[in-house]
């Protein structure tokens, strides 16, 4: 049978040696695995951002991947260091730490383990707690993917139920208006997510072709607002016009043709940035 790919995200940037030091401890237990990257420019210590990342590109890879987060701002500390098997059939080797919101949300957990340090860490790396994901993530997950362990040898099992997630909030619809929380940006383009399903938007009266009433709130207080058409792409306006489109996990989003909107506008993501569409009547 073919060995499991590893995939992994950090928020560890390439500035500097951390991600190398992973990739050699994997190819020191096996040097047949095939590692790829998700992602290495997570947010620093933003364990929503490492849980939605994944939420955005997992299912994409063939079952049996198994996927290698590390956003660790406990690291060293009593959270706990796990593998989750999806019911879906990947698995996740992270700190239990909201990394696994999504996942747990909208995937399924079937599993969750805690890593048995005693077996599955570098045994060279006793006395330094700061590099889980060189001495413990990286390793375990390498040790999974050659089968030198199983998933019932990672270690003991413990209650899905017990998984630590972020809350995720529920956008509100109703005829001709929605709204919800921007739930992450486009790093590179600018465009900015929110988490109100394109089908219930479709539902409540809008549609492609509609002009809508954006805007934009942080903490109650208003930072944007403006009239845009709802398109299906992004070609639909003049270069440097606002439109609203359906983003790649089907969701509402907005964005500046050939721009950059977060920055223009100076919105960012969170739980405290709201967004409302009202449709223009």
């Amino acid at each position: 049978m073919e060995k499991p790919i590893l995939v992994f995200q950090t928020d560890f940037t390439y500035k500097e040696g951390a991600i190398s030091s992973m990739y050699g401890v994997v190819k020191s237990v096996d040097r047949s695995l095939e590692i790829m990257d998700g992602t290495h420019e997570i947010p620093h210590f933003d364990t929503w951002s490492a849980s939605y990342r994944l939420y955005q590109y997992m299912r994409f890879w063939p079952k049996g991947t198994i996927f290698v987060s590390v956003v660790d701002p406990g690291v060293g500390t009593a959270r706990k260091a796990c593998v989750a098997k999806t019911l879906d059939g990947y698995y996740i080797v992270t700190p239990d730490n909201g990394s696994l919101t999504h996942i747990k949300a909208f995937t399924g957990i079937d599993e969750i383990r805690e890593i048995d340090e005693s077996i599955n860490r570098l045994p060279i790396t006793t006395g330094t707690s700061i590099f889980h994901g060189r001495d413990l993530f990286g390793y375990c997950a390498a040790r999974l993917a050659s089968g030198i362990i199983t998933f019932e040898e990672v270690g003991p099992e413990y209650p899905v139920k017990e998984i630590i997630v972020h809350d995720i909030p529920e956008p509100y619809l109703r005829e001709n208006f929605a709204e919800g929380i921007i739930e992450i940006c486009d790093p590179n383009f600018g465009n900015v997510w929110s988490n109100i399903p394109v089908d219930n938007f479709l539902g409540n009266g809008f549609q492609y072709g509609d002009f809508l009433k954006v805007v934009i709130r942080y903490q109650g207080q208003r930072i944007y607002e403006g009239k845009m058409p709802f398109a299906k792409s992004f070609g639909y306006v003049k270069k440097g016009d606002a439109v609203a489109y359906t983003n790649e996990l089907m969701k509402v989003a907005v964005a500046i043709s050939m721009g950059n909107f977060r920055e223009v506008h100076g919105v960012d993501f969170g739980h405290e940035w709201t967004i409302e569409f009202v449709k223009e009547v």
